[in-house]
């Protein structure tokens, strides 16, 4: 993968305290992780850095749609979505990310980078079942439907067949108990 520079945060320049990043995600972000899922990505993420004397706190929220295709009826449409992640960066001795929300990273680094859970983040507050909101309220209109509706088993009425006379006097005997 390659490495943008945009999600480096050399956090050894800033005084304690809190501070803003903005960043817009678009497909391209994703075609860096060889992730090709998504046919349209716009999604704004607000990230907040808290730096204290002994550790960073970081906050990302992000909010946005991606253009993905319905899994019922393989019609594309925009998937609002919308998350929040925390994080807390601490140093140590020797890098370590196992935890989801808690990175170390080594005493001496100056810059974090925060593309991996920008990337986890969206692709995780993302449905594992994506289903078109017009399928849900009964509008969508597309020709696979139409022609499904065409091609339909239509309702037919039976009419009362001629019956066979004697098999009308078996059933009055049933009755006439």
């Amino acid at each position: 993968m390659n490495i943008q520079k945009d999600f480096l945060i050399p956090f050894v320049g800033l005084k304690l305290g809190k501070h803003q990043f903005d960043y817009q995600i678009g497909k391209e972000f994703f075609e860096g992780f060889e992730f090709d899922e998504y046919n349209d990505v716009n999604i704004k993420v607000d990230l907040v850095l808290d730096k204290k004397s002994t550790m960073l706190e970081l906050v990302f929220k992000h909010k946005g749609t991606i253009n993905v295709p319905c899994d019922l009826t393989g019609e594309e449409f925009d998937l609002p979505i919308k998350g929040k992640l925390n994080l807390i960066v601490k140093f140590g001795d020797a890098f370590n990310n196992e935890n989801d929300e808690l990175l170390i990273l080594p005493h001496g680094e100056f810059q974090v980078d925060v593309a991996q859970y920008i990337y986890e983040m969206i692709v995780l507050s993302v449905p594992s079942k994506r289903v078109h909101p017009g399928v849900k309220d009964g509008t969508l209109k597309t020709e696979a439907i139409e022609k499904l509706n065409e091609l339909a088993p239509k309702e037919h009425h039976k009419e009362e067949e001629n019956n066979d006379p004697r098999w009308d006097k078996l059933k009055q005997l049933l009755t006439d108990k």
